[in-house]
């Protein structure tokens, strides 16, 4: 089954809809989307770098981040780590928008929820550059000590008073644009999300440009733009990227022959695949397969 760009995020505790990723470069705690992978959720996320520093893709915009800083990130956005120190870590909080409305249609959600969560607004770092962006750190690195701790009395109603709280603090300063343009941004956020799921549910099959175009309702030439300005590659290249992902998960875990998962994962020419996968992982899937067997 091939991984969808959707996130369901899974809480611990269905009761209490938070949940705090530890990320490094090879593992997340608990088992979450994590380095290189490029996902959405209907959550908001706040992710704070605790060690290291890392470069984080949002819709196109490559934002740099080092130990301490910080960035939000709004619901239903693509993003992605795209690269992190060796000894690196992120945490991510992701919590659904609702908790910051008390409850349904509440003055709340009306005038400080909704207003922001459904706006142009994709992400807003945090660097310390102001007392606000400091006050917002100082809450986050706090947050990650109550989920850290989790043992005491009520840690739910001080992680839930400090997200407000830092939410308060965010809204009260950003102004919300109301040009037309910026929901564009949205727009075109959603046409890359549908191409994309396209090409990862039916990457093993012999797809064109105008089948990818047409599941947004675009023109070929504008599928490319998209492709091109969101993740600085044609469709093509990336689904050529996403092929040769998908046969090392193969390489890995089955004994198919290197021709069956050249056929499995799409590609119509053994050698086509051998030369791909050689260009992007540095050697061939047989040099692959033999060091994994000598380890």
């Amino acid at each position: 089954m091939s991984k969808q760009l959707y996130e369901a995020i899974q809480y611990p505790d269905e009761t209490f809809p938070y949940i705090m990723y530890t990320h490094t470069l090879h593992k997340s705690i608990p088992e979450g989307r994590g380095f290189n992978d490029l996902h959405w959720h209907e959550e908001l996320q706040m992710t704070l770098v605790s060690k290291g520093h890392l470069t984080i893709q949002i819709n196109g915009m490559d934002y740099d981040l080092k130990t301490g800083q910080a960035i939000f990130i709004n619901k239903s956005v693509l993003h992605m780590v795209t690269h992190l120190t060796h000894d690196g870590e992120y945490v991510s909080f992701n919590f659904p928008e609702k908790l910051l409305a008390f409850y349904s249609n509440s003055a709340m959600e009306k005038s400080y929820v909704l207003p922001f969560t459904n706006s142009s607004l994709l992400s807003l770092e945090i660097k310390g550059e102001t007392d606000w962006h400091n006050h917002i750190l100082q809450i986050l690195w706090s947050m990650k000590k109550e989920f850290e701790m989790k043992t005491n009395w009520g840690w739910q109603y001080e992680v839930s008073i400090k997200t407000v709280q830092l939410w308060l603090i965010l809204i009260s300063n950003i102004s919300l644009s109301s040009e037309e343009s910026t929901k564009s941004n949205r727009l075109q956020q959603e046409r890359l999300q549908l191409m994309l799921s396209y090409i990862h549910q039916n990457y093993s099959t012999d797809m064109t440009l105008k089948e990818i175009a047409d599941t947004a309702h675009l023109s070929v030439s504008e599928c490319a733009r998209s492709f091109k300005k969101s993740i600085h590659m044609t469709p093509y290249s990336y689904l050529i990227k996403y092929r040769i992902k998908k046969s090392c998960e193969l390489l890995e875990s089955t004994d198919y022959t290197i021709t069956e998962i050249a056929r499995t994962v799409g590609f119509n020419h053994v050698n086509h695949f051998i030369q791909s996968y050689k260009k992007h992982q540095g050697m061939t899937p047989k040099e692959f397969r033999k060091n994994r067997n000598s380890k």
